[in-house]
């Protein structure tokens, strides 16, 4: 179109191939902003460009449009059905979260450790933590709050640090349902099953914030470079998402931690020969997880010789080798709640750190009980 500035034109034509302005913004390596500002000024300086559809509200799209005819053929009424635009509405959110965090201050840098074993890294994995939930002894066999999750994991993250190898490199597994609640409601995502809820949830959203910082601060402490995955899971599907962008920009001038910013509730590292992949179990099963990450992950399964792949989900430990391809399912802390309880569903609680060597693979394990924390 005529008229346009060579940004406006660019603008509009990697919108175009990518299919939405957040596509669009990745694809150019701009902000989501800077794209939408472009595609509207070009909008207002060319008359030819198709305006908006201004019968809806803004956020809105347009769902459907009924429209009342009398005998001779005349529009008497018409009444325009709109629905939520939901990428509209996600860009709405991010820009949201893009503005509380520009004047965050971000963490400083803090010296490594000077004695570490170069070849190991550290697997500490939390799943199914279930921040927030409420359990009591009389139902499940233990109690479960706010306070007694998180002094659980305080002394869980310590112990294993205490007890595993010094090790060069740290993977924090934040393995979903790290929250109970999802938001204000004390509902499952998808199904909207009712939960068992300790507290509101910006008290919850603060204790996650607070643990998962204290357990970023210790391994960073312990650890020359540190890995943070925080997984999507069936409970926190929305939460496990800005937890990860909170920490990317908090720790942005911290070169030893890395967050991984997978966008699909599948993530991988590599630690030399091994190939280590993550899922919370909640979309795919165990026996189909191998193929998949095979196929997710190329470059990485085709540079290793041993791979492990570890979920949580069913709150229960189990392991079995695939055709060379290990899936390990990860315990829970957490105490039972009054559904699992009347489910009859019943799991020993613990927490494991696999240590793995770049050659050998998986050469150590240390595992974290409620019990022994009580004990110390």
């Amino acid at each position: 179109m005529a008229g346009l500035t060579d940004k406006q034109a660019a603008a509009l034509a990697a919108v175009e191939q990518a299919g939405s302005i957040t596509a669009a913004a990745k694809l150019l390596g701009i902000s989501r902003g800077a794209i939408r500002d472009r595609v509207a000024s070009a909008k207002n300086a060319n008359p030819d460009f198709p305006n908006t559809d201004e019968r809806v509200p803004e956020g809105h799209m347009v769902k459907g449009v009924s429209t009342l005819y009398d005998a001779d053929g005349s529009v008497r009424a018409q009444w325009v059905k709109s629905s939520i635009d939901q990428e509209r509405l996600e860009e709405a959110r991010r820009e949201v979260f893009e503005a509380l965090v520009a004047d965050m201050p971000r963490v400083a840098p803090v010296a490594p450790p000077e004695a570490v074993m170069a070849d190991l890294c550290n697997l500490y994995t939390f799943t199914d933590y279930h921040l927030g939930c409420l359990a009591w002894h009389m139902e499940g066999g233990q109690d479960w709050d706010l306070d007694i999750a998180e002094r659980v994991l305080t002394g869980a993250m310590q112990a294993m640090i205490a007890q595993s190898p010094k090790a060069h490199t740290a993977i924090i597994n934040v393995q979903g349902d790290f929250l109970h609640t999802d938001g204000k409601l004390p509902l499952t995502p998808a199904s909207k099953h009712v939960l068992d809820a300790d507290t509101r949830f910006p008290k919850l959203r603060q204790a996650a914030i607070r643990l998962i910082r204290r357990m970023v601060s210790w391994a960073l402490e312990a650890h020359v470079d540190v890995h943070l995955i925080i997984a999507e899971g069936n409970h926190d599907e929305e939460s496990s998402g800005w937890l990860a962008d909170l920490f990317t920009v908090f720790y942005e001038n911290e070169p030893r931690l890395v967050v991984n910013d997978s966008q699909l509730p599948f993530y991988v590292f590599v630690w030399g020969e091994t190939m280590l992949g993550v899922h919370h179990g909640h979309k795919v099963k165990n026996e189909q997880l191998p193929l998949l990450f095979a196929s997710q992950f190329p470059q990485e399964w085709g540079r290793t010789r041993r791979r492990e792949i570890h979920c949580g989900h069913r709150h229960h430990r189990d392991e079995k080798e695939y055709n060379g391809v290990t899936v390990i399912q990860h315990p829970t802390l957490a105490a039972r709640d009054a559904y699992a309880a009347r489910g009859g569903w019943i799991a020993d609680r613990a927490s494991w750190a696999i240590t793995y060597h770049k050659r050998f693979g998986g050469v150590g394990r240390v595992c974290i009980t409620p019990e022994m924390l009580e004990a110390a």
